[in-house]
This record gives structure tokens, sequence and C-alpha cells, in this order.
């Protein structure tokens, strides 16, 4: 077989089907091979027109590139992975790249680079946003890896991503597992987006208005600041009705939410890291108790809520869609805020040199999170970048401008038994960081007196440290 291919893919299931009539639509000629050897014979068949080589095996699949050879996995993260690698490699010459496009873990992206390197093949850990129909007409992409391999993917990458104001959705995010983590976290804000519109659904459902009213609602929010994917598809949601019934889809719907993995992944990274992740977490919470639908069904019947659940709403219906929608931006730049801290706080401990500004950019066409206001995010770190995005001018202003609306709509939800993890956790992250005293003073005390830790004074400079030996004994 001649190497007359630019690049390979392996890996035929839905994404990796669609990122190959990407490439090849770019001009590029691209082999497949797939394990499933009738999967990837079916596909060249449905695409005899296109500029695509099918390879029975491993070894006329790499036979078929151009060298260095480059080589896209997109099989499910963890086994499989290492296994198509492994199976590779005999057949890999010095130089070549190989490319994992999928959901992996980025700590396994680093193991796979420190594999490879040695042997003197190119590694790349590129996350890849925008589901299938991102794959075919342009995803967001986070490759990771050497600096040389950019060199090469770039034409490639570039090519396939989504565009926005003529700009490729995609840049090099750093070395190593740079690229996975990136889109780690992107997939924890995509939690937290969802969650937050959930709860605003919610709030409104309580309050008797309509899933057609709902759709109008948000089809109006997504013509302005809180333009997005996950508004705009939520507006279409509500609105669709089941084929089979007639009734709203979204009512037949059964209220347990799956995961794969990336969202906890995510919120575990920021507990290692030491970093406030309450918007974020909430979210993963929220979908971890949907899924005890079985238990919820029993407590339903057994844990009283005030007034038996009934929703009391004194507000105009305008009132409540004005400050519900308030409450969503300001828990959106929360959780925003929330996840570039922990991108920034890894990006320095690993020497990443991670560009927030220019992540922000690639995120906002092709991906799940694309939204109008990732431009306000990039123009807030291309100078005199905040410690904090809430501190950047144009999200100050959106939160101390929102937050008495934030307040109501949290306390009109507890008052009435309405669960929002996210919109609770994201107000108590920004009542605590803008808090010039927190009750941590009684906390380390308490340390101190079970377990000598000891605690600073404000009497006495910094970084001095004491420990009370006359704590009164307890009684009883």
């Amino acid at each position: 077989m001649e190497a007359n291919s630019d690049f390979g893919l392996i890996g035929l299931a839905v994404m990796g089907q669609n990122l190959v009539l990407n490439v090849e639509s770019r001009g590029f000629t691209v082999s497949v091979y797939n394990r499933t050897t009738s999967t990837m014979e079916e596909f060249i068949a449905e695409n005899s027109d296109k500029n695509l080589v099918g390879a029975p095996t491993i070894e006329e699949f790499i036979a078929s590139l151009k060298r260095p050879r480059k080589i896209m996995i997109m099989v499910k993260a963890g086994g499989p992975v290492d296994k198509v690698i492994e199976g590779l490699l005999p057949h890999l010459d010095e130089g070549d790249i190989v490319i994992d496009g999928g959901n992996s873990l980025y700590t396994d992206t680093e193991r796979r680079d420190a594999w490879l390197e040695p042997l003197g093949f190119r590694f790349i850990g590129a996350g890849v946003s925008g589901g299938e129909e991102g794959a075919l007409k342009g995803p967001s992409i986070m490759p990771g890896g050497p600096e040389s391999t950019w060199e090469v993917m770039q034409p490639i990458f570039e090519s396939i991503s989504a565009k926005v104001d003529g700009e490729p959705c995609v840049t090099h995010i750093g070395k190593g597992g740079a690229g996975h983590f990136v889109k780690m976290v992107h997939n924890g804000i995509e939690y937290g987006d969802m969650q937050l519109i959930c709860e605003a659904y919610n709030i409104f459902k309580a309050a008797g208005i309509s899933n057609a009213e709902q759709a109008e609602i948000f089809a109006e929010w997504n013509a302005g600041d809180l333009e997005s994917f996950l508004i705009d598809i939520t507006a279409n949601i509500l609105k669709h009705k089941d084929v089979e019934t007639g009734k709203d889809l979204v009512d037949i719907v059964v209220d347990k939410a799956g995961q794969k993995g990336t969202g906890r992944w995510t919120v575990m990274e920021s507990v290692e890291q030491a970093v406030p992740f309450s918007t974020i977490a909430g979210s993963v919470e929220a979908r971890i108790l949907s899924a005890k639908r079985d238990e919820r069904k029993v407590a339903s019947g057994i844990l009283q809520g005030p007034d038996n659940w009934s929703f009391d709403l004194t507000l105009p219906k305008a009132d409540l869609v004005a400050k519900v929608r308030n409450a969503l931006f300001a828990s959106k730049i929360v959780s925003y805020a929330q996840g570039l801290d922990l991108i920034s706080k890894v990006g320095a401990d690993k020497g990443w040199d991670l560009q927030l500004g220019e992540i922000a950019k690639i995120w906002r066409g092709g991906c799940i999170i694309r939204a109008q206001f990732l431009n306000r995010i990039t123009e807030a770190y291309a100078s005199n970048a905040p410690v904090n995005l809430m501190l950047a001018p144009f999200f100050t202003d959106i939160l101390n401008k929102g937050q008495q609306d934030w307040r109501e709509v949290v306390a009109l939800a507890a008052t009435n038994g309405i669960p929002v993890p996210s919109f609770g956790g994201s107000l108590a992250y920004y009542d605590a960081y803008r808090a010039e005293r927190l009750p941590a003073n009684l906390l380390q005390a308490q340390r101190d007196f079970f377990g000598a830790h000891t605690y600073e004074r404000l009497d006495k400079p910094e970084g001095e440290f004491f420990h009370t030996e006359d704590w009164p004994e307890l009684i009883g």
C-alpha cells in the first residue's frame, strides 16, 4: 500500500467517522482503521466518492500514511487507548505522532507522553469538544504535547476547527497533559452551565410557567448577553413535541441524568489542588442525586417540605424572569471563575504557561460551552489579568448589579423547597470571596484546642504561630 494519506484515524464510532469526513473535506487524504473490519468497510462504501483509504490491518494502515505519520485514536478512554498504542508501536518510526482525541484523564496522557517520548515518538492529548455535529462541521480543539507537534498538526487542526470572526478555535495549549486537562475543566464548566439552566427551568416550572412560555424566555435570553449554545438548545427542547404522544418531550424524559466522569474528575482535581469549586461540585452532586430516583420517590412521601411544597410567589412573572436571569448570569460568572482558577493553579504548578485568554477564545465556537461572553473573558485576560475573573470590571459590574436579585432567587427557592445547589453554591462562593473576615478564626481555634495545630494572631506579625496551653477543660 502506497504512503499517500495525510492523516490516519483509528476508531470509527460516530465521533471518529465525523472527524474523518471533516478532515477529508478540507482537502486531506485520510486512512481509517477499525477493530471491527466490517465497520470500516461499510464506512468506506458509504463514502466511496471521498479521498479515504480503508485499511483492514494495522500494518496496512501504517504503511498508507506519509511520514511523519499523524495518527488520531478515537476509542474509549483508559485501557483501550493503551491497547491501541501498544499495537501501533512496532510499526512506527522515530518522529511519528500519535494523537489521543478522546476524553482521557490528563494524568493518563502525561503517563503516555513519558512512555512514548524516550522511544522517539511524539504524543498529543487533544481535547475535542462539540459533539457529533462539531466533529463534522468544526469542533473546538485543545491539543497538548511537544511544541514540535503543533508545527506539524497546525494546518490540519486549524482547517477542521470551528471559526469565530475568522479565527480558528484551536491553539497549542501546552506540554504533556495540558490539552486533556483544559478539556476536562471545560467539561466541568459544561456541567455547571447545564445545571444552572436546569435550576432556572425548575423555578419557572414551580411558578407555573409553561414549557412554551419558558421556550420564549430562553430564546429571548439567547438574543442577549446570555447567548450560548446551551441556552439556544434549551429553548428548542422546551418547545419540542413527542411524536408518539403529542406531549412536550421534556415532560416525558426520566429525571435521571447520566455522566461520563469528566465532571467528577474535575471536582476531584479541585479538591486535590485546594481550589474552591462550589458551582461545579454542586452540579456533579445534582447528577448523582438525580440517579437515586427510586430513593427520592420514597423520600418524597416521608420527608416534609415547606407548606407541602406549595410555591408561594408574590412577584409578577416578568420580575421573576428578570431576577432568575440575573441569578443565572452571576452564577455562570462564578462557575467560569472557579474553572479558570483551577486551570491557572495547575498550569502554574506544571509549568505549562497556560494562557487563559487564548483558552477562552478557542471556546467561543464549536464546543458545548460556546457563548458570547467568552469574548469578554478573552478581553479580561488580554491585559492586567485579574487574580479572579470576578474582579475584571465587566464581570464585577454584572455581579454588583445582579447580586440582590441573585439573593432573592436563592431565598425564594429555599423558602419553597426547590433545590438550587449551583445557584446557592455560587452565591456562597461570591459572599465568601468578598468577605473581609470569615469565621475561620473560630475554626482555627477549634483546631488548636483539639489538635494543637496553632494559629496566627491579628496583633502579631504574619507568619508567627501560637498555641494556647490553657484552653479550659471540658465539663462532663
